[in-house]
């Protein structure tokens, strides 16, 4: 039997209220449980079956179902994720974890990115009685999906099947996103040898070898952009962007090391595994001239598959069809390319702007609350209701 629960706009202000920031800097890691906890008590007071995964120390996933058979997989994944960014109290005009109403808006720490979301399907989900579900509505909450999207990538571990279609409600404006790109971080080192700058027979300079390496890291976007295009994406070719480098420390001393970092965007059909090996066989002979240079590659983390839906994907037809707006891409990642590869057709729309995310004054506009629930309802009505429709 249902029991009370607050009102949406409360459940907005009681998950901002609870600091959940994950960092790849420990100094900053928190635990996501607050969240989870007070989510998995709401739904099932509302009459979910709630699961609560464990993910690493102090963090988990939320799986709660709604109708249906238990042993069914849903008819319709709700999917968002419960951290956030670390912030900067000092530059918000107002307390970062206490949400706050003006001009129209609710400000605060996740409002729009994105666990203003969960109060939006929670309230969705209220206007359907259990009994009429004929597939399991499924609203998923993940871990780290900020930093190592661990979440998001254990259940794929697990090969937990959870829908046929997801709607993971980042900030998209309510409009419907059926592809983006995916993201690989790389860091080149080349190894040398330090000495006295007067004489370069002592030592082997590893920014002459970084000269050569970034040479070869131009020619190598060049041929990116030159085979692979995409025309939905505003920026319609894999990107390769060399984002630091940092060698040296005396300008009378020989270089003894040198590294750079760079970032790939590669676009959807591209595998990245694959993409990696080319780049290692592209830098591996380019220090052949170089004598006591040696050249180390690796990943900075396991990498983001690029994403992409059918256009023709039921899931992508109801959502143009319920806002009248074509499914488009993003230049952002998310956790759709692991619900794909969990055999969920997938589509990223929810209230909020990307635009007010990871930065001072985040806000959820309250016009995109209203239309935010209709829409939700009307594809748990689609694919939860009336399966066969």
């Amino acid at each position: 039997m249902s029991r009370p629960i607050p009102d949406l706009l409360a459940r907005i202000r009681a998950l901002v209220a609870l600091p959940t920031v994950s960092c790849t800097d420990p100094r900053y890691d928190q635990s996501n449980l607050p969240v989870i906890h007070l989510l998995a008590e709401w739904l099932e007071a509302v009459g979910f079956r709630a699961e609560i995964m464990p993910v690493g120390d102090g963090k988990a996933n939320l799986v709660a179902s709604l109708g249906g058979p238990a042993d069914q997989p849903g008819g319709l994944v709700l999917s968002g994720h419960t951290d956030t960014v670390p912030c900067n109290p000092e530059l918000w005009t107002s307390d970062p974890f206490r949400a706050t109403e003006r001009d129209g808006r609710i400000y605060g720490l996740g409002s729009c990115d994105m666990k203003g979301f969960f109060s939006l399907a929670i309230e969705a989900a209220l206007r359907y009685e259990a009994k009429a579900y004929q597939r399991p509505l499924v609203i998923l909450a993940t871990a780290d999906e900020e930093s190592s999207m661990s979440g998001a990538r254990a259940l794929l571990a697990e090969n937990r099947r959870l829908g046929r279609q997801a709607v993971i409600g980042e900030p998209t404006g309510l409009k419907p996103i059926r592809l983006h790109k995916g993201v690989m971080m790389e860091a080149i080192t080349v190894k040398g040898r330090a000495g006295h700058s007067s004489d370069p027979a002592l030592g082997a300079n590893a920014l002459d070898g970084m000269h050569a390496v970034i040479s070869e890291l131009l020619a190598f976007r060049a041929e990116l952009k030159a085979k692979h295009r995409h025309p939905a994406f505003k920026v319609d070719y894999p990107t390769l962007n060399l984002g630091s480098i940092h060698g040296g420390d005396n300008p009378n001393r020989i270089c003894g090391c040198c590294e750079t970092q760079i970032d790939i965007r590669p676009l959807p059909g591209m595998d990245l595994e694959e993409l990696h090996q080319v780049l290692a066989n592209r830098l591996a002979p380019v220090l052949a001239g170089y004598p006591g240079l040696s050249l180390e590659l690796r990943r900075l983390f396991a990498g983001l598959p690029p994403f992409e839906t059918p256009a023709g994907a039921g899931i992508v037809r109801a959502c143009e069809a319920f806002t009248g707006q074509g499914a488009g891409s993003v230049a952002f990642g998310t956790e759709a390319p692991f619900l794909s590869q969990l055999g969920m057709d997938t589509v990223v729309m929810g209230p909020g702007s990307i635009d007010q995310a990871h930065q001072p004054d985040e806000y959820l506009p309250l016009d995109h609350i209203a239309p935010g629930v209709e829409m939700l309802g009307r594809l748990i009505e689609r694919f939860c209701l009336n399966p066969a429709a």
